[in-house]
């Protein structure tokens, strides 16, 4: 799949794209079960049922349905929203209510991982800019089941810490950010 550029790089463009299409086909399987058409006019009730109860879904089940909602507040998807828009406030809330079972053979914890690295990534301008950088920076590994470890992820936090602002806005990989802040990841 050919996937769009990404200030972070090719590898975050790739799991972003990725994720896109897991997303899409979860979507469509839930779709299936319920006999609902993608695209067809019952599409948005099915996204409506999934985003007023999301813990009886999967996550990437969830966020496709926001994607289908507008919020009647901003008028965007509903959950990515500027901070403060109520309606999406509450829904990126609730998306997190949603189930995140580990695939066969991933670490415990890593499809919460994943998951928020990728809610982080799809709506940046919802977070902290040195929160983004540091999901951002670590989607692709997460997404290719490398899970950091407590330690290796309070070590990317505190390299991205002595960042300065501009710094923190362009570094596009692990290998720049720990040149950037002097240190050595291996």
């Amino acid at each position: 799949m050919e996937s769009t550029p990404h200030r972070r790089g090719a590898e975050v463009a790739r799991a972003l794209a990725d994720l896109t299409v897991e997303v899409e086909a979860a979507w469509s399987r839930t779709c299936a079960r319920w006999a609902v058409e993608p695209g067809g006019p019952q599409e948005h009730d099915l996204a409506r049922l999934v985003a007023e109860g999301p813990d009886q879904f999967d996550w990437r089940v969830v966020d496709a349905a926001l994607e289908r909602l507008a919020c009647p507040e901003c008028g965007r998807a509903l959950g990515s929203g500027a901070r403060g828009c109520g309606p999406c406030d509450e829904a990126d809330g609730y998306r997190y209510a949603a189930r995140e079972s580990d695939r066969p053979g991933a670490a415990p914890g890593h499809e919460h991982a994943l998951r928020v690295a990728w809610s982080v990534s799809r709506h940046p301008h919802r977070h902290a800019p040195r929160a983004v950088c540091g999901f951002e920076l670590a989607l692709a590994e997460i997404h290719a089941d490398r899970l950091p470890t407590t330690a290796r992820a309070q070590s990317y936090r505190a390299m991205i810490d002595r960042l300065t602002d501009a710094e923190v806005e362009r570094v596009a990989s692990l290998a720049e950010l720990a040149a950037l802040a002097g240190r050595r990841t291996g």
